[in-house]
């Protein structure tokens, strides 16, 4: 088994969890065999957004094909 990670930023104008969620379920939506996902680091956007947004940055490890 081979695995690649992929670096993945979530948003989310709720909270840094809708974050998270919102990067691994696009994620599991766009690439096939998504094994584990590890959340490396949260931010908020303040200067340009209306409201705060939330950023949660996301590892994602996925097998590739044989």
């Amino acid at each position: 088994m081979v695995f690649k990670k992929i670096t993945m930023i979530g948003t989310s104008e709720e909270s840094f969890e809708a974050a998270a969620d919102d990067a691994i379920d696009r994620a599991e939506d766009t690439l096939e065999n998504v094994y584990w996902a590890e959340v490396e680091e949260f931010g908020v956007e303040l200067q340009n957004a209306v409201d705060r947004e939330y950023q949660a940055e996301v590892e994602i490890a996925f097998e590739l094909a044989d």
